[in-house]
Order: structure tokens, then sequence, then C-alpha cells
């Protein structure tokens, strides 16, 4: 408890920059009690909407409720939907960094169908990967200073666009050496992830990392996904989160630690991967060690995925879920 609240108290004083994919989530809640005529689905009576922050935007979101200083770079387009973006992350004290609302882009929207805390679907609004590239000018333009003063880099990696493998080349020749640059992925043969401080894969995100075809294993084989990982990118820290199976640690290729899952009741796993980033960073931004960052990171997931929806955890709500430990 005393390294977490330890942690709390001095996120306060970091900078973190978040570049990735930025989304907006939108739920449209109601109930259904009978099947289409039309065919064989629900008809939904729709009882309210709402909208949160997503991919990129929720990583930057759960930086600030942590109380740290949040800086966010990734397109926004100038519609309705970034409107309700923006004004959703700022409000809570992201900062937007200069340059990332553009008129030649369209918000990314994901909207979920949910009825009886269920999701019954997603649909997904977005343009093709090629829109949303970042080009060397913008990086060197709109990101330069941003990156220089930050005391550590999310890499939010949805496959929407942005992080590609010169984009990730090109901040680490801009970020300052001690600077942290972590990174969570969205694995595909086009991109290398190459010397980061930090990878955060999911067991199904490690599996494609490290080349092994999941489905012809049962048990997963923690030392080879690791060693392979390292051959192939050297990370300086590797931490796969495992779902219920906790989250697991290493280092120069060999399995280091394994923690196990924090969590009492998981209703949505939805943005889990974003807050244990978020968190993660926060706390070796305070100069925390990787073990007690993993412990931190792994409260505030536990408290995450038991609630609907994507979702943030205060300092309060941390220290409350590990005082009930």
């Amino acid at each position: 408890m005393q390294a977490i609240q330890k942690i709390l108290n001095d996120a306060k004083q970091v900078k973190l920059l978040v570049i990735g994919d930025v989304m907006l989530d939108k739920y449209i809640w109601g109930d259904t009690s009978r099947i289409s005529p039309e065919a064989p689905v629900p008809v939904v009576k729709v009882s309210s909407e709402t909208y949160t922050a997503g991919g990129a935007a929720n990583v930057a979101l759960n930086i600030a409720t942590l109380g740290a200083k949040a800086n966010l770079f990734g397109w926004i387009g100038v519609d309705d939907n970034g409107e309700k973006l923006t004004q959703t992350i700022t409000n809570q004290g992201v900062v937007v960094v200069p340059g990332s609302i553009s008129k030649e882009k369209n918000t990314i929207v994901k909207t979920r169908v949910v009825c009886r805390r269920q999701q019954v679907c997603r649909l997904d609004s977005e343009d093709s990967p090629d829109c949303f590239q970042v080009t060397p000018y913008d990086i060197a333009t709109k990101l330069a200073p941003a990156i220089k003063e930050a005391d550590a880099i999310i890499l939010s990696d949805y496959a929407k666009g942005i992080i590609t493998t010169e984009t990730i080349k090109q901040i680490q020749s801009i970020a300052r050496p001690e600077t942290i640059i972590a990174l969570d992925p969205k694995p595909r043969p086009s991109i290398s992830y190459t010397g980061l401080s930090v990878m955060t894969p999911n067991r199904s995100e490690a599996y494609k990392l490290a080349g092994i075809n999941e489905d012809e294993i049962s048990d997963f084989p923690a030392e080879l996904v690791c060693k392979r990982i390292y051959e192939k990118y050297s990370p300086k820290s590797l931490i796969i989160t495992l779902g219920a199976d906790g989250m697991l640690l290493s280092e120069n290729g060999e399995v280091v630690s394994k923690v196990p899952t924090y969590a009492r009741e998981v209703f949505d796993v939805s943005g889990a991967g974003d807050t244990v980033i978020a968190a993660l960073s926060v706390a070796l931004a305070t100069g925390a060690s990787m073990l007690d960052a993993i412990h931190f990171a792994n409260t505030a997931a536990g408290f995450v995925v038991g609630k609907l929806g994507t979702a943030t955890a205060t300092p309060e709500d941390i220290i409350a879920y590990a005082s009930n430990k």
C-alpha cells in the first residue's frame, strides 16, 4: 500500500505523452424482448446513448484520472464526434497536442449496442489506415516539443494508421535518452517494434509477436514466447497480460515474475489494456520499480474490469480497491 500511495503522490509531478489511434466510444443502451420478423436478430428498444474516450484517448484519460499530466496526439476530425471526444477528454484534464485536430480526417467511432449489461453488437466507423498516417513533417513540427518534454511516452497502437516502424524510429530519435517509451502493440507483419522500454501485449498479441500459432498450443509457453519476442524486438521489459491468469514480466528474454490478477469480478474487459499501460507508465515515470509498477497497474486494471464499458480508476478508487484485496 505504501508503494501505491507514493506512486499516486509522485504522479502529480510527471508528464506523459500518448501518441496513437484516437477513438470515440459510443454506447447505445436499451432492452430487447423479441426477435425481428425481418431477420433472426433482436429488436432493441433504445433508452439512452453515452459517449466516452476510446483507444489512445482512453489511455490519456486514464493518465489524467490518476493525477499525472497527460498530453495526447492522435487525429481527431472536425466533426460532431470529434467535438464530443475533445470535450470529454479536455474536461478531465487531457491536453490535446496542437495539430491533432484535422479537417482532412474523420473521427474514428466504435458504437456498442448494450442490452441488459450484454453487448449485442459493435459498429465501427473509420477510414483506411492510409488516411491516418503521420508524416515525418508532422512529427518534427507538431510533436517534437511534446516528445522532448515527456517523462514517458506511450504508443497506443490499434492498427488504424498512426503507429508505423518509421513513426517509432523518429520518436525514439527525438526523445531524451532517459525517457520511457512504452508500447501497447497490435502486431502485424508490416511493422517492427524494436528497442522499446516496455511492451505490454496480451496473450493473443504475444503469440503473434513470437510467430507462434495460438491454435496449435493448449498451454501458454511463457519461456518460448518471451525468448522469441526478445530475439525479434529486444524490449527492455516485456509485460504480457494474461486475463484471469494475471501478468507476466520478462526481461532479457527470461521470465522474471508472474503476478496473479487482482480482479474480483469481471463485467467488461473493454479498455483494460489501456488502463494497464497508462498506470504502468505513470508509475515508471515516477521512478517506481518495475514490480511496484506492475502491482500498481494490476490494481487499477482489477478495478476497471469490474465496471461495464471503458472506465478509469481514480486515486481514491485504487486505494480503496487495494485496501480490500
